[in-house]
């Protein structure tokens, strides 16, 4: 007997389904089998399509809980889709600049995206949505702010661990680097906040920055160092595209601000 069609020695109806989908790590067809197979025989189903949709749901539910788990791990501090974004307050910004940020261009292109913008101006929200789309493409992404990074950075210098800290932050396909002078930083930081950049730029690996810095010139006062100040923008911007909004501030546009509310 070929060893291959041992089963086949056993009749179908001997066979239990769950433990064998217990043994081949198939949670979610253990789950969804019994109400598939209603769904087959009230629609008459081709075994072969039968099979496909078995199939198909296995696939969907493990990419479900790649794109939940990789989510969690990318740190972001809220969860936001660009469907999710008011386009129409912003006068510069419209969907279509961002649709090469969107798809797996953004990783396989190695593109860049600086978000600048006075406060409560979205750009967060979008450094986020973009993020999240990567990884709905199959990608990884980090989130974390520019002081944070910062400091993780110049701890682990102090500690004797420093390439090992630019690693980490050099390995995902994406990184959004949040904030960037909203802070102030110390004396080292364009220093260390340098080999990340430069790093993920031989590697042609993605960076979004936020800022409210307009010009970008000032992140050499916040970085305590013009010069590599300027070396950062330039290797953000060669692959990278500068992108302004300009419209209200999301959090108090309800607000008339040319009159000043009662206080009673």
């Amino acid at each position: 007997m070929n060893p291959t069609r041992a089963t086949f020695a056993v009749h179908p109806s001997d066979l239990d389904i769950d433990t064998l989908c217990k043994r081949l790590a198939l949670a979610n067809t253990r789950r969804a089998w019994h109400e598939l197979v209603e769904r087959a025989e009230q629609e008459q189903w081709s075994y072969r399509d039968f099979l496909a949709m078995v199939v198909a749901e296995e696939v969907a539910h493990r990419n479900q809980t790649r794109v939940q788990r990789l989510t969690r791990r990318a740190g972001f501090p809220f969860l936001k889709t660009i469907d999710e974004f008011d386009f129409t307050l912003q006068s510069r910004l419209r969907p279509q600049l961002l649709g090469s940020y969107l798809g797996p261009e953004l990783v396989s292109e190695g593109r860049n995206l600086i978000l600048q913008g006075r406060t409560g101006r979205g750009k967060t929200h979008l450094a986020v949505a973009i993020a999240y789309k990567a990884i709905q493409s199959g990608f990884t992404a980090r989130f974390i702010t520019c002081e944070a990074l910062i400091e993780d950075l110049a701890t682990a210098s102090a500690a004797g661990r420093f390439q090992q800290a630019v690693a980490a932050w050099v390995q995902p396909s994406v990184l959004v680097i949040d904030e960037v002078g909203y802070l102030s930083y110390g004396p080292d930081a364009a220093n260390v906040l340098f080999h990340v950049v430069n790093d993920r730029h031989l590697r042609r690996r993605p960076m979004i920055f936020t800022t409210n810095k307009c010009p970008l010139s000032q992140w050499g006062d916040a970085l305590h160092d013009p010069d590599l100040a300027d070396c950062i923008v330039d290797r953000v911007l060669e692959r990278g595209r500068l992108v302004i909004l300009d419209g209200p501030s999301h959090r108090t546009r309800h607000l008339d601000r040319s009159t000043p509310s009662e206080v009673n």
